[in-house]
């Protein structure tokens, strides 16, 4: 029931909803101004900096209310209606009678100094978003993202690619909060969730959203499947892709042949091989790139269909790669120039983006006839071709004053443009009716791109163990993509990103492998420079500890399937902090570097250069060592973490017991 507690006096109000507060007005600090602004934005090296320059915002100081059987107009003279309505168990806002220039809005809901926020799609910093500012617009990650030296350097030499602590592929406006309020705003514009306030949270859309959604449930775990629910949820994998690893490799038929046959002889459960240079390769001063022309180059993979026919037939998928930028050089590109596909400028001609060192056109997917085309380019090309699955990279370069063909402003397109980039790989397969056979995986996405994505992967870590962009971050971006209603997500086994003197390192690639082992997919990855980074054969003992780390994962398989159908049906993250199942702990809500496997796995990998223990928070409930079979009490506990045996703990007494005693028997 929605009530407005009113102070007429005092020209106030307390906005509450089924016994909570959920926004408070008065003159001094009203509940919503309203009013326009002219944004800047700036870009290099894929990293926006944008600020509002003109900008004229009037505070809604004054109010009157009518009530009805389920929602409440509220007028502020001047400024606009708020409509408030109550609906499928959620709260409604929507904004009427507004000045046709008005593009700004900030709203302030209520909050609490104790409460914690999470979300606003993917983080890899900070978990715990009370205290901060967090900008809601997607974009490249950075390089090093505060690694002090090498982030300065990325600055320096890459037009400003270092990023910072708040830069993600994945950005949502929304949140949810340990009180069990949450929040979905129907938005594509630039907008910033402010939560630095004790007892206010403020939020400021640079377009008058269609509406805001807000739930208030029982708990933090409610709140998460609600905000799932209403963003959509992931399709299932699959079935092949829980029988083994993607394997990362290319240069060739020859030379993927050669690494799928040293892994078959490690005993390492192969699903598919993923070769990225399927399409040709060129080699860049970044490292080794690809030709971004979405058809097979047959000098590196003479007859790959026969290949992939063959492949096939011993069990083993093949996977490629695909990314909505055309090179310059090739026919496709041509193609679309011709018929008018590709974004341009302002100034009429096609936009040219420099993502590394060569310049691309980019597919207008706003264009309809140019969504159309690319579809049919996947299908004829890829599909056509055999391919079980790809890589869908990129989504986050449509450009600052871009130009579509459907006429949409490049501020209010950017964000959508990833989710328009996901439907065009899942419509492109539903339509060839594979929507069962094949896989595809993003690193962009914004607000409706889970309907559409099998999984999502974390981007381009660096290849080492750094807090800012490395190994951690990867537990912290799959947390809270789960806070985000997304659940199926993994990483880069190893990193992604070398440069100058990071170097991937065999501990870097073991202890990654033992953490990916505990996701939905485990995938490798040879980096941007194959050749002088750590990789899963480089030695007898790194190919047989990630032919143990592969033989684990594809052992788990019915346990995860079962947990990846609980997210799908529930809402429940696969990677789950461990607060979602311990509300009242205290000291669970605080860690991040551990999580919950479902229900009944916890798993706390080593993140940490050189370390051959770890401490581990042990919450109620009685847990089992995986590979021991020994009780744990509650509580710190300092776990042995030899290679191989990363601490991981199972639910005495659960479902899985069977299961994961023939692991133990195994693996011990």
């Amino acid at each position: 029931m929605i009530e407005l507690v009113e102070n007429l006096k005092g020209n106030s109000f307390e906005l509450r909803w089924n016994g909570r507060t959920i926004a408070n007005h008065s003159p001094r600090s009203p509940m919503i101004e309203i009013g326009s602004g002219t944004g800047s934005y700036k870009v290099g090296g894929g990293v926006y900096r944008i600020r509002d320059t003109r900008r004229t915002i009037q505070k809604a100081t004054r109010y009157s209310a009518d009530r009805m059987q389920d929602s409440v107009l509220i007028r502020f003279p001047g400024a606009a209606t708020m409509k408030i309505t109550e609906k499928s168990g959620r709260l409604i806002l929507s904004f009427h009678k507004y000045s046709n220039n008005a593009n700004r809005l900030i709203l302030r809901l209520a909050s609490n100094r104790t409460e914690r926020i999470y979300g606003c799609g993917e983080q890899y910093s900070v978990l715990n978003l009370k205290g901060r500012s967090v900008p809601i617009w997607i974009q490249e990650q950075g390089i090093g993202r505060g690694h002090d030296l090498l982030t300065f350097l990325a600055n320096v030499t890459a037009d400003g690619a270092g990023g910072s602590w708040h830069t993600t592929y994945y950005s949502q406006p929304s949140f949810v909060a340990s009180s069990g309020l949450w929040l979905h705003s129907e938005s594509t514009a630039y907008s910033i969730f402010d939560f630095t306030a004790a007892r206010t949270t403020r939020l400021e859309f640079w377009q008058i959203p269609n509406a805001i959604h807000i739930g208030a449930e029982e708990s933090l775990s409610d709140a998460v499947s609600a905000l799932g629910g209403c963003v959509g949820r992931q399709p299932p994998l699959p079935e092949w892709v829980h029988s083994g690893v993607v394997l990362g490799a290319q240069g060739g038929t020859e030379a993927v042949l050669k690494k799928l046959e040293d892994a078959n002889k490690a005993g390492v459960p192969v699903a598919a091989v993923w070769a990225q240079d399927w399409e040709g390769r060129r080699i860049t001063s970044f490292g080794k790139q690809l030709w971004w022309n979405w058809k097979a180059d047959d000098k590196l993979y003479p007859a790959l269909s026969e290949t992939i026919r063959k492949l096939r037939e011993s069990g083993v998928r093949f996977l490629g790669y695909i990314n909505p930028f055309l090179a310059t050089e090739r026919e496709l590109y041509r193609e679309a120039s011709e018929k008018g596909y590709l974004v341009r400028n302002e100034g009429g001609s096609e936009a040219m983006i420099t993502v590394t060192t060569f310049p691309a056109a980019l597919v207008d997917l706003a264009n309809p006839e140019a969504f159309e085309w690319i579809k049919s380019v996947i299908k004829e090309y890829m599909i056509g071709a055999g391919l079980s699955g790809w890589m869908a990279d990129f989504g986050e370069w449509l450009p600052p004053g871009a130009v579509s063909a459907s006429g949409k402003a490049s501020e209010l397109l950017h964000n959508e443009y990833p989710v328009l980039w996901a439907r065009a790989n899942a419509e492109a397969i539903r339509e060839a009716g594979l929507e069962n056979e094949i896989f595809f995986f993003c690193r962009s996405g914004y607000s409706g791109s889970a309907k559409s994505v099998p999984a999502f992967w974390a981007g381009d870590q660096m290849v080492d163990f750094s807090k800012t962009d490395g190994l951690p971050t990867v537990v912290t971006s799959a947390l809270s993509l789960g806070f985000s209603g997304v659940g199926i997500s993994h990483s880069d086994i190893g990193g992604y990103t070398s440069v100058g003197y990071i170097k991937r390192t065999k501990e870097v690639f073991m202890r990654w492998a033992e953490q990916a082992a505990f996701t939905p997919v485990m995938r490798t990855h040879e980096s941007n420079r194959p050749d002088t980074n750590w990789q899963f054969n480089s030695d007898g003992e790194t190919l047989a500890h990630f032919a143990r780390m592969a033989k684990i994962y594809a052992a788990l398989a019915p346990y995860r399937k079962a947990v990846l159908t609980e997210y799908i049906r529930e809402g429940k993250p696969p990677v789950r902090h461990l607060s979602l199942a311990y509300p009242e702990d205290q000291t669970a809500a605080s860690i991040d570097d551990q999580y919950l496997f479902g229900s009944c796995i916890l798993a706390a990998p080593v993140l940490k250069k050189g370390r051959k223990t770890r401490k581990v928070y042990i919450p109620e409930d009685g847990w089992i060592g995986l590979f021991d079979g020994k009780a744990r009490s509650k509580g710190w506990r300092t776990e042995p973490a030899p290679f191989g045996y990363p601490p991981v703990l199972v639910r005495k007494d659960s479902a899985w017991e069977t299961l994961f005693e023939t692991i133990r028997k195994e693996f011990e």
